[in-house]
Parts: structure tokens; C-alpha cells; sequence
């Protein structure tokens, strides 16, 4: 069965091509001088509600391109329907109104996916169905492969995911999708900016990888014979504008990290990360929330929303607990002096089949617990705050409790939607803490690590007390479209390559 698709499949290529070889030997350029003068979303919704009479005395004519994906030949008259990336409308075609030379040897021989301009009057048939008349229609481009079912779409995932294009064309909802995606985008920026905020870029290609603990993706310049990466976070160059007197910038950003995929992970993914001087993690935390709740409020009318399973309230403040409170919470026989010692700790890491080192600290092994048994139940808008130092190396320390850091994590719907915290801007402890953190990975991954002296040099000029933060936009996305996959809200995301040759 599979061969005998294949086979109809491939013949209808070549009789396509046929077609378009044909075409080019009687003078077909690839026109590009049509004009549109509106989009059919548009058409449908000023015009659908008008009646018969109503458009007979208005007499709209419009100029309209798209694709055609539907066609009713019926002797000399036919109707097909044109569709283009916001809406579709149905055309009628009279053999008399566009010559039968036109028709015969022309419009009834294209093929559905061809790409039409068209111009004509509005009307509405017996049926009440918006339409327009034409009274003339040519093609523009021609598709010489066939379009997947027009009511399947696309089946296979990972097709929907390489072949974006015929998604887009068979799936009506994408388009909202990204669409959405942008306008979130847009009005972050808009909020940024609203609240006095310079955006900036750095280099996206840097001498060393650092900013965040992640594997790097590792390319070379020819021209200066030297190794470079793929930034994994914009954050140590950031912080060198606020020691050079920059008080409030963010940046949108593309990071890229050498690591899993998964249906929360790409290894290419959009960030924001922001940073104000002479203020902390609390202001930041409040300020986060008032981004979050701004967006909430732009984009839908209540401010309770359903992502998934779960109805997410943004009506009141956000949660607030402690790493450890959130362990004890979500893990009622752990108690709080379990987490206070060392072989206690361990244990609890081994009966829960968490993998650790020997050498790890109680806060490290916090951590895992943490991530292991909390993350994916804070559901409603939480701020996890107090993280251990081991694992925030870039964190001011709590002036009360020196093995916990100034760093909160926002989670929303069981997503790490946001990090941010005081910045720690001792250069002796942030120096420290690199040559510590460098020590452990290489005996870990037994590779090189990195240690950026730059970044250490510039901490000595006087960083001013700072807070920062990272929000992840794609995982954001994903709950204001109620996306369940991070390959929803990212129109081209990372997949093995096939090593297939062109065709």
C-alpha cells in the first residue's frame, strides 16, 4: 500500500513538473508585480456579516493572493478556494468572464498548492458563503509537489517539526501560535522599556563560555587561529556594562547549550536577562511578578488561565518558600535537621535513586532532592528562594545564613520559568568560587574547565550592589499558548539530522 502511494506520489511530480516546464516555453516568468490590496482575514471579518443587497450596492473589489487548496470544476463555471496564512475565501470563476482560453488550457490545468493572484467583486452565493467574482486570475508560482491531505495535515510529529512550511500551510492554529509568540515578545520589550530599561547586545561568540554552568558548543575562527563557543548566557558581559555605569538594561537573547533535548529543552533557546543597579533579589522578585502578571493581563481577560490540566492564578501574589521548606512541604517524612547533616542527606539521596559524588556538599545534594522531588509540583506562580551556595556561583551570599545565597527561581506549571538573584560582586569570593567550580568540573567531567579572569578584572573596578534575572521566553510561551512541548513555540527546533539528499 505504501508503494503504491509512493508511486502516485512521484508521478504526480513529475506530471507537475511537466506542467511547469510547459508553462516556462509559453512565457511564465515567475510574475512578481501583483500587488494585494487586502488579506482575506480581513475581507471576512468587515464583510461576512453584510448581506446579498448590501454588497451588491457596495461593489468591493479586492486584489487578493494565496494558495489555492480546495477546487470544484463544474463545465464553465468552477469555484476554488484560496487560502493565505491568516484566513481563507472562496473564488468563483466563469469560463465567459475570464476568456475560455483562460480557462480551459489554464486555471483547470493547475493543480491545488499553487500560489494564485486573483482580482474580483465581493459577493455571497445562494448559500449565504462570502465569495468573490473574478474577473481575473493568474498564477504566480507553481507547487511541484502535492500538499498532505487537507483533513489529516500533517500526522507524523517530526515531519510537523522539519517541514515547518507544510505545517504552517495544513494547520490553521499555528499561525496564532507564533504569531502570539511574537506579540508576547514584543511586549516584553515594551514593558522593559517602559520601566527605563536600555536594551544592549553582546557577543553571541565569546573566547570563553561563561555566565551559566552548561556544556558549550565549540566552533574555531580562521582568521585569529583560535577555539571560541557559543554563548551560554549573555550574564558576565552584562554585568561588565553596569560596572562601566549602565544602571537598567536587559537583553533578548539566543543561548546555546551542548546539552539534552527534551520537551522543556532545545539546545538553541531565547532568553531574557535583565539587570538593575542599587537594587536586590526582593525588588527583583517583586518586579518579575509585575512583568509576569503585565503580560497575564495584555494577553488574556481574566487572570486565570489554563495551561494543560491546571488552572494558574495570577490574581494574587506569587508564593514564596524556601529551598528547604519546599523539600519538607512536598516530602512530609523528610524533616528540616534531615537536611542538616551530611550522612542524613545521603541517605535520603540514596533511598531516592539520586546519583551522587562523594565529595558533594549538603547543599548540593539539597539541590537534587530539590529538583527531583519539588520541581515539577509547583504548579500555581512560585518563588523558591535560599539556594546553597554550591550551586550559585554567582550569587551574593544571605547575610544571615552564609551557606545559602540572595537567588530565588521562579516556577510556573512545574517550569523554571525565571532565575535571579543579588549579584555577588566580591571579586576575592567570585574568584573563589570560579577556581572552585573549575576544580570540581574538571575532576568531573575530567576535561578542561574555565576560569574568566576578565570578568574578575573588571568585578575590581567596583561592581554596585545589582540584581538580575533570566526569564526563559520559550518555556513562558509555552504556557501562554498552552503548548505542552518546547518544540511547539520554536518554528525550527533542533532534530537529528536525517543525511538525506535533496530532491
Amino acid at each position: 500500500m505504501a508503494e503504491i502511494k509512493n508511486n502516485i506520489f512521484n508521478n504526480e511530480i513529475i506530471t507537475r513538473k511537466q506542467k511547469l516546464i510547459k508553462m516556462k516555453e509559453e512565457g511564465f516568468f515567475f510574475p512578481n508585480k501583483f500587488k494585494k490590496n487586502i488579506t482575506l482575514k480581513k475581507i471576512q471579518k468587515k464583510y461576512k456579516k453584510k448581506d446579498t443587497n448590501e454588497l451588491k450596492k457596495l461593489k468591493i473589489e479586492v486584489s487578493i493572493a494565496g494558495r489555492m487548496i480546495q477546487r470544484r470544476i463544474m463545465g464553465k463555471a468552477s469555484f476554488c478556494t484560496l487560502q493565505d496564512i491568516e484566513g481563507k475565501i472562496q473564488i468563483y470563476i466563469k469560463e465567459q468572464e475570464i476568456s475560455s482560453e483562460h480557462y480551459n488550457n489554464n486555471f483547470k490545468k493547475w493543480d491545488i498548492g499553487d500560489i494564485l493572484g486573483v482580482t474580483g467583486t465581493l459577493f455571497k452565493t445562494k448559500t449565504g458563503e462570502l465569495s468573490v467574482y473574478c474577473n481575473n486570475i493568474n498564477i504566480l508560482n507553481k507547487s511541484l509537489k502535492p500538499l498532505p491531505d487537507k483533513f489529516h495535515g500533517l500526522s507524523n510529529q517530526e515531519t510537523r517539526y522539519r517541514k515547518r512550511y507544510l505545517d504552517l500551510i495544513t494547520n490553521n492554529k499555528l499561525y496564532k501560535i507564533f504569531k502570539n509568540r511574537s506579540k508576547i515578545i514584543m511586549a516584553i520589550r515594551n514593558f522593559m522599556q517602559e520601566h527605563n530599561f536600555l536594551e544592549v547586545e553582546t557577543p553571541m561568540l565569546q573566547n570563553i563560555p561563561g555566565g551559566a554552568n552548561a556544556r558549550p558548543f565549540i566552533t574555531y575562527h580562521n582568521e585569529i587561529d583560535a577555539q571560541m563557543y557559543l554563548r551560554i548566557a549573555p550574564e558576565l558581559y552584562l554585568k561588565k556594562l553596569i560596572i562601566g555605569g549602565f544602571e537598567r538594561i536587559f537583553e533578548l537573547n539566543r543561548n546555546f547549550r551542548n546539552e539534552g533535548v527534551s520537551s522543556r529543552h532545545n539546545p538553541e533557546f531565547t532568553m531574557m536577562e535583565a539587570y538593575i543597579a542599587y537594587s536586590d533579589y526582593e525588588y527583583m522578585m517583586q518586579f518579575t511578578e509585575n512583568l509576569i502578571k503585565n503580560i497575564i493581563k495584555l494577553f488574556f481577560k481574566e487572570n486565570k488561565i489554563t495551561y494543560y490540566n491546571y488552572c494558574l492564578d495570577f490574581s494574587k501574589a506569587f508564593d514564596k518558600m524556601t529551598m528547604k521548606n519546599a523539600i519538607i512541604k512536598f516530602n512530609p517524612k523528610i524533616q528540616s535537621s534531615d537536611l542538616q547533616h551530611i550522612d542524613k542527606i545521603k541517605k535520603i539521596a540514596k533511598f531516592m535513586d539520586i546519583k551522587i559524588k562523594e565529595k558533594w556538599s549538603i547543599g548540593k545534594i539539597e539541590n537534587e532532592i530539590f529538583e527531583k522531588t519539588v520541581e515539577k509540583k509547583l504548579i500555581q506562580p512560585t518563588f523558591i528562594t535560599e539556594y546553597p551556595v554550591e550551586v550559585s556561583p554567582l550569587a551574593r551570599r544571605n547575610n544571615i545564613n552564609l551557606n545559602v545565597t540572595d537567588r530565588f527561581e521562579l516556577f510556573i506549571a512545574g517550569y523554571e520559568i525565571g532565575n535571579g538573584f543579588s549579584e555577588l560582586n566580591d571579586a576575592e569570593d567570585q574568584k573563589i568560587r570560579f577556581l572552585n567550580q573549575m576544580k570540581t568540573e574538571e575532576k568531573e567531567k575530567n576535561k578542561d574547565a574555565f576560569y574568566d579572569k576578565d570578568y574578575i578584572e573588571a568585578l575590581k573596578y567596583g561592581l554596585p550592589p545589582t540584581s538580575g534575572l533570566g526569564i526563559g521566553i520559550d518555556r513562558l510561551i509555552m504556557i501562554l499558548t498552552n503548548q505542552m512541548s518546547i518544540r511547539d513555540v520554536i518554528l525550527f527546533p533542533t532534530l537529528r539530522s536525517l543525511n538525506k539528499s535533496f530532491s
